[in-house]
């Protein structure tokens, strides 16, 4: 019989730990279909931090790297300049590059280091119970803002993209939704030009993913993918922010 569809190479056959709903699965198959599809697999070293993202070792078919919270630029930086001829990423999560990592990925832009980086932001503290994240809502609730975040308490959540691409060295930035099948086939097209900008050797590149949390929601799956589309990306509005001349 004709074979019509393959596991990509790029994900090991393990289980997934992650809760029902959660879109980091996506975000995994999505980056090693990619690097599968390019011939990358064994060319490509990945480093993540503290978080849910420190599982994707389990799951990511590749050379792997975990750092301590908030250094995986730093380290991803120092396996670049070591390994050149190599393709290396972050993956990170809102909680680590958007707080205690922030000066690690503002000094990595502002650098012009030459890896990719692939930010997951879904709002919260998924790993450790829930709490309120440099990206979380307003009025959005958490374990450390029971009653909902205020401008008051804790200012406004931060907006990555728009921060990283007015680094001059950061030469890309996109944010995209990992919701609909449309919206995940426009993220595996931002992962690419990603690479396309690393390996060009063009400067720092930069993806973000409006993800789902729903059990630190307290969401059923589907509520927290509307979620995402209609309060996540109202604050946090999907698109190129910065792309050099020459990537599609």
């Amino acid at each position: 019989m004709k074979t019509v569809f393959e596991p990509t190479k790029g994900m090991t056959p393990a289980d997934t730990s992650y809760c029902p709903g959660c879109t980091h699965g996506i975000a995994h198959r999505l980056i090693m279909e990619v690097l599968d599809e390019r011939g990358l697999l064994g060319n490509t070293i990945g480093v993540v931090p503290i978080g849910c993202s420190i599982n994707a070792h389990h799951f990511m078919n590749i050379d792997m790297c975990e750092s301590t919270h908030g250094r995986a630029p730093a380290i991803a930086t120092g396996i670049r300049r070591v390994h050149p001829d190599k393709v290396v990423f972050t993956y990170q999560g809102d909680g680590d590059l958007a707080s205690i990592g922030a000066g690690e990925i503002v000094h990595a832009a502002h650098r012009g280091e030459k890896f990719s980086t692939f930010f997951i932001n879904n709002a919260i503290y998924g790993m450790t119970g829930g709490q309120m994240a440099p990206t979380t809502l307003i009025g959005q609730k958490a374990t450390t803002c029971v009653s909902g975040r205020t401008v008051e308490q804790a200012g406004m959540p931060l907006r990555m993209c728009e921060i990283l691409s007015q680094i001059d060295c950061c030469v890309y930035a996109e944010r995209v939704m990992l919701t609909t099948p449309a919206n995940i086939r426009k993220a595996k097209k931002a992962i690419n030009r990603a690479l396309d900008v690393q390996l060009q050797g063009l400067g720092f590149g930069f993806v973000e993913f409006l993800s789902s949390c729903p059990t630190n929601w307290g969401l059923a799956p589907k509520d927290a993918l509307k979620y995402v589309e209609e309060k996540m990306s109202a604050y946090y509005p999907v698109g190129v922010f910065k792309k050099p001349e020459g990537i599609d």
